[in-house]
């Protein structure tokens, strides 16, 4: 059957800077084998469908997947699939929120600054300091030194990442990863005098080799609640992300008074139709 269809950049409010997702706005009927095949057909970094919700506190129920596998949650992902669902007629309960559900649970969105979608930060499902192997095989995929870190931790809230902090935004740019089956995400600062306080980077494992993902919302939120937990960082922060790639991905991170880490950023619709699925 024909269901509708779109393709939203996250991160940009300049179609093709940021980072797209795919959303099948009616995935209800598919099973996981089919929605799998199909994200790995669209060979973007995610693929998601979305679902009426099994929660009664949630406005809608997202199945979100990678070329291979299902993830409990994505950053990317959540503000692009709510963008499309609000675009396509969605009202949420409250005037205030968006309630997404999905496999970590319920997360809260919310209209930000300039109308910008805003995720709230699930909390971390791993955290704390890296084991020394495991820290040793991050530097070597990366190729720098253990003295070159500043410091490091585990940041998973779902799919996998582990926090490397360097000392500036140019050690992070320089950077030329080899092969590892490890999800890390590097931060570093770049000069006080830009407007954009931290530059980041994400690689992961695909296929037997390491992959860049253009914008991470997932590795900005767990980065934010590593690094402002700690005091190393001051919110409110833009990082920005992809410019390695060509692209000029912008997240806006801020806490609330309960402390709370938001993760916004602006969406575009670049493609819109029909799938057949």
């Amino acid at each position: 059957m024909d269901r509708a269809y779109c393709e939203v950049d996250v991160f940009t409010a300049e179609p093709y800077r940021g980072n797209p997702v795919a959303v099948v706005l009616d995935g209800e009927g598919l099973s996981t084998e089919e929605m799998q095949r199909f994200a790995n057909w669209t060979n973007l970094s995610e693929t998601t469908f979305l679902l009426p919700p099994t929660d009664p506190a949630a406005d809608y129920l997202v199945r979100i997947f990678t070329t291979s596998e299902e993830l409990p949650f994505a950053g990317h992902p959540t503000l692009g699939s709510c963008h499309a669902w609000l675009t396509h007629g969605g009202a949420p309960a409250s005037a205030d929120r968006i309630v997404q559900q999905c496999g970590v649970g319920l997360v809260t969105i919310r209209h930000d600054t300039d109308d910008r979608l805003a995720f709230a930060a699930p909390p971390l499902l791993r955290s704390g300091p890296l084991d020394p192997a495991t820290l040793a095989e991050a530097t070597t995929a990366l190729g720098i030194a253990a003295d070159d870190v500043v410091d490091s931790a585990w940041i998973d809230n779902g799919p996998g990442w582990l926090g490397v902090l360097l000392a500036s935004a140019d050690d992070v740019l320089a950077l030329s990863p080899t092969s590892t089956d490890l999800k890390i995400g590097v931060i570093g600062a770049h000069p006080t005098d830009e407007p954009n306080a931290y530059e980041v980077r994400a690689f992961f494992p695909a296929n037997g080799v390491v992959v860049e993902d253009p914008v991470t919302g997932s590795l900005n939120a767990s980065a934010a609640q590593w690094l402002i937990g700690n005091g190393r960082f001051t919110p409110p922060y833009v990082a920005t992300q992809g410019t390695a790639l060509g692209r000029a991905g912008m997240v806006h991170l801020s806490t609330d008074d309960e402390g709370q880490v938001w993760v916004a950023g602006d969406t575009v619709t670049c493609v819109t139709g029909t799938v057949t699925l």
